[in-house]
Order: C-alpha cells, then structure tokens, then sequence
C-alpha cells in the first residue's frame, strides 16, 4: 500500500467520524440545548464551526515537515509543563476538576495539547539516545521524567483518566523505541502504586473508584450515567433506532452529547454502528503503523507510532466506560464527542502522521524507491 493511499485512507476515516459525530452531537444535545439556550441548534452549531476548525488544522499541520517539531520539542515540552502549572493553580473548579484555562475569546483543555507535545519529544529522546535507551542512567531515565512530569501535572488537576493514558501511551512508545522489558516493568509498578494511592487521596477519583467496585456487589450499576448509555446500548439492537430517534438523549442521559456520545451512537446505529465506528480507529491505528514502519528516522517512527496508539486507546477507553467496563471517566471519543480542544489537536496530530507519510512519500521518490 502506498504512502499516498495511506494518507487518503486518514482523511476519508477522519472525515467520517466528524460526519458522524456532527449527526449524533445534533441528535444528543437538541433536547438540552432547546431547554437550556432556547434553541435547539445552539450546541450542534458551535460543535460544527469546531469541526470546520479542526478540519482546516489537519490540513494546515499536513503541510509543515515534521521535521520541525524535533527542533523545538523540549521548548514545548517545557512550555506545556508550565502551562499545566497554570492550569493547576489558577484554572476554575468544574465537577471537582481544574482543567480549562479560559483566555476570553477562547478556552481551552492543555491536557490535550500535552499528550501530543510529549509524544514529540519522547520520540525526539528516542532517537537521540539511541542504543543508550537500554541504559537506565544513561538513556531511559530522561524520557520517564518528561512522562512523570507531564502526566503527574495533569492527575493533580485531577485528570487520573488522561494522565493513565498517557503513561501507557509513553510506555508502549519507549518499548516500541528499544527500551528494556524490565525497566518499563519496574517503572510500570512503581506508577501504578503511586497512581493507586494518590487516586484515594481524591475525592474526586476515589468516588469513581470505590463505586465502580461497589458495583459488582449491587448487580453492576455503577452510576445512573453509566445505568442509562447501557439503557442505550441495549435498546439500539442490531441495526439501531435510526439517527435521531434516540429517546435516551431526552435527559435520560446527562450530557449525552460529550463523553458518553458512544451510547447515543449504540442506541441510534445499532451494534453494526458501534462495531463500524471502533473498527475505523483500528483502520486509523494500523495507518498509522505503517506510516511509521515505513519513515526513515527513528524521530517519524516514534512519533506516528505513539500519536495511533494514543488515539485508538482513547476510543476504546471511552467505549469501555460507556459500557461499564473501567471506572466513569472524562475521556472524550476522538472526532466524535462534542468539544473543541479535543477535536482540534486530535485532527491536528493525524495532520503530523500524514505529514509524515507525504515527507517519507517524497524523499522514497528521491531515492527512486517511491512507497
């Protein structure tokens, strides 16, 4: 398959979860929007000029070589971890979590731009360091401060969801990247210990937590959100109830609209709907593999291989939390949910892979060995 093929099969795949998410925002949110702005467009207009956004910067990030990221990914890496602080400190308190930094004439979530920053300057690191990543002194501890760091400035705000996802993501990257089995290992125990205790010391997380147990014991209701998109989920069938006739979203569902979109998706498009949607992020994940199995430095690989598998975690992590298998969290489904800053920067970062793609594409035809 060539590079150029791969790149089309990215766009046509993004191109058909925002349509498809645009029809379900529309459907999930026009009871709310009808009682709570007197319109029953309000929240479907704003998600569409996002979605126009976030469409203009996949295309705008394709154009600038990726090249460029690994000149200045420290400088951002530091820049988000201060931004983070800000965040920390001065952002307001939303359902128990500071995670918004509001600068008037837009506002957005750092936690989204920081995944991507990080996995630019872990695959920077990667190459960098090269055979010295299988050195814990030497090469592997300098990319696990970044993941420390990064990760753990988004879990104080609390955000335990997004910084889980992103240790995996970071881990997943530096085995991929050469790292050692044991040093992940050991780093990965480590985590989860600190992650588990600092998890209890928020109420926040802990309530999820401790109710997500709680519910094997009470016949699996976890929460009412969680009792009403498996109401959802199981009243589309097969085939579905049609788009727009889903009956959960008439506040049934809170915020049907936002992270728990993927039941509204069941109810209205059936199991072959829920099914066909998973298996275009897996079709965008083994994309995106390829393009980084055929790049021709290290710093292209790391870089397309983490971005993928960042993505397709995050799909199917809000999937299983629809569905009642992990613990109630604030993980959006890419392209689909409703929110800007998420739909952005996930467009923009398929922006980086089919860049990658394209600058790969042209420098084979250089070499006379076009992929």
């Amino acid at each position: 398959m060539s590079l150029k093929t791969i790149a089309r099969i990215l766009i046509i795949s993004v191109l058909s979860l925002l349509i498809i998410g645009s029809a379900l925002v529309l459907s999930a949110s026009h009871v709310y929007s009808l009682l709570r702005f007197d319109s029953l467009y309000h929240l479907f207009n704003s998600h569409i000029s996002k979605v126009i956004l976030a469409v203009g910067t996949l295309f705008i990030i394709s154009m600038i070589p990726y090249q460029n990221y690994k000149k200045y990914s420290k400088k951002l890496v530091v820049a988000i971890a201060v931004i983070l602080m800000i965040t920390y400190i001065m952002a307001p308190n939303v359902k128990g979590a500071g995670r918004w930094i509001n600068l008037y004439f837009f506002s957005f979530q750092p936690s989204e731009v920081a995944k991507i920053i990080l996995m630019m300057h872990l695959a920077y690191l990667i190459e960098v360091k090269g055979k010295m990543l299988e050195n814990y002194k030497q090469g592997f501890m300098y990319p696990l401060i970044w993941v420390f760091v990064i990760a753990g400035l988004i879990f104080i705000q609390p955000n335990v969801s997004t910084s889980l996802i992103i240790v995996i993501t970071s881990f997943a990257v530096l085995f991929v990247g050469g790292a050692k089995l044991r040093h992940i290992f050991s780093s990965v125990t480590f985590s989860t210990i600190c992650a588990g205790i600092f998890m209890m010391l928020f109420s926040h997380s802990r309530g999820r937590i401790l109710t997500f147990i709680n519910s094997f014991e009470n016949g699996g209701t976890i929460n009412t959100q969680v009792t009403q998109a498996k109401i959802a989920l199981g009243s589309g069938g097969i085939l579905g109830l049609g788009i727009g006739q889903s009956r959960q979203s008439d506040l049934f569902l809170p915020e049907a609209y936002g992270d728990f979109i993927f039941s509204i998706l069941g109810e209205e498009l059936g199991f072959i709907g829920a099914v066909f949607v998973l298996l275009i992020y897996l079709v965008m994940f083994f994309m995106g593999i390829l393009v980084a199995k055929k790049a021709k430095d290290k710093f292209g690989q790391m870089l397309a291989f983490g971005i993928s598998f960042l993505i397709v975690l995050s799909a199917f992590t809000n999937a299983a939390v629809v569905m009642g298998v992990f613990p109630t969290t604030g993980i959006p489904l890419p392209f689909i949910s409703y929110g800007g800053t998420s739909i952005m920067f996930t467009c923009g970062a398929i922006g980086i892979i089919i860049n990658i793609a394209m600058q790969t594409h042209k420098l084979s035809v250089k070499k006379g060995t076009a992929a």
